[in-house]
């Protein structure tokens, strides 16, 4: 088996972090062997502690951003003397004690010290702990539910940071409790799973909430390469009592034929103006009489009003606005 961690000069390994494919929950016949946590929207972290009382904390990309988030340095305090390597997701709650990613946006990359000082103050982050890869040895190789059980007696509890339990089958009440409580969704993980660094792995499957929604048309972006002269994303906007607002761009999901459909529609109605009350801050913007109503798919709102996650859907032709 090929290595997958770099002991370097640490004390601990480097591990990558494993990943999820996308796709359903496991059904009512397969769900006793499966755990399910809440998919938490943020960014995910590794937590590396010699155990002298100082943590390092890894993003995804494998930048440092332990100077970036200061408020989980006292992390370090509760694992003194214990080398350990965690996984977890960064988040910014929100008053309702939600994520809100565009919040967390907000701390990312920053790394000023006085600005984080101050941005840690105005939105402190708070880390959801879910597994450990290593504790004064390699976990690996250890299955999933005894990996948490571990993490368990850690009791890592604290202002900042936390382990929230997960539950063994029980798929729809875990969805249903996902939903109300405003989460990005559900990450089911197999309870005799290895972790497998850098890997994405069909024994953790994420299953997110999708809303749907209909925006109106305000325009669009050409593409590029063979896309060149043709719409790589379009111009969204929602209608409210001030005007038509611009709420983001959609281009993930939109086929060959539609976009040659939309290049056809899309000239035929041009404008030489913004259709829209606020600003457009994308580069090389085409506007159009907001007259198309497509139909579109996104995972939630960001802080600042645009859409997330959007995925075109389709075109409808029975909302065409005359």
């Amino acid at each position: 088996m090929a290595p997958t961690a770099e002991q370097g000069s640490a004390p601990y390994p480097l591990i990558r972090p494993m990943l999820a494919t996308i796709g359903p929950l496991p059904d009512e016949l397969e769900e006793a062997d499966w755990a399910f946590e809440a998919k938490w929207d943020g960014a995910r972290c590794i937590v590396n502690t010699p155990g002298d009382g100082t943590v390092r904390l890894v993003t995804r990309a494998g930048n440092d951003a332990t100077t970036t988030y200061p408020e989980l340095a006292p992390l370090g305090d509760q694992l003194r003397g214990r080398p350990v390597v965690l996984d977890g997701e960064v988040v910014v709650l929100d008053v309702r004690g939600r994520p809100d990613f565009g919040l967390l946006q907000r701390r990312m990359g920053v790394v000023n010290p006085r600005r984080t000082a101050r941005l840690a103050m105005e939105h402190p982050v708070h880390l959801i702990l879910f597994d450990v890869m290593y504790l004064g040895r390699s976990l690996l190789g250890t299955p999933y539910h005894e990996r948490r059980s571990v993490l368990s007696g850690l009791r890592l509890r604290g202002p900042n940071w936390s382990t929230p339990a997960y539950v063994v089958g029980h798929a729809q009440q875990a969805w249903e409790a996902s939903l109300q409580g405003g989460l990005e969704g559900v990450v089911a993980k197999r309870l005799t799973s290895a972790y497998l660094p850098g890997l994405r792995s069909p024994e953790w499957r994420k299953t997110k909430h999708l809303q749907t929604l209909d925006v109106i048309i305000g325009g669009w972006t050409e593409g590029h390469g063979s896309l060149a002269g043709l719409p790589g994303s379009v111009l969204a906007g929602v209608a409210e009592p001030a005007g038509l607002r611009y709420v983001g761009s959609v281009g993930s999901g939109l086929s060959d034929q539609e976009r040659h459909e939309l290049a056809r529609y899309l000239g035929v109605i041009r404008l030489d103006r913004s259709p829209f009350v606020n600003a457009v801050d994308v580069v090389g913007a085409h506007f159009a009489e907001p007259r198309l109503v497509a139909e579109i798919t996104l995972t939630g709102w960001t802080s600042a009003g645009r859409l997330r996650h959007p995925i075109w859907h389709r075109l409808r032709p029975d909302l065409t606005r005359l």
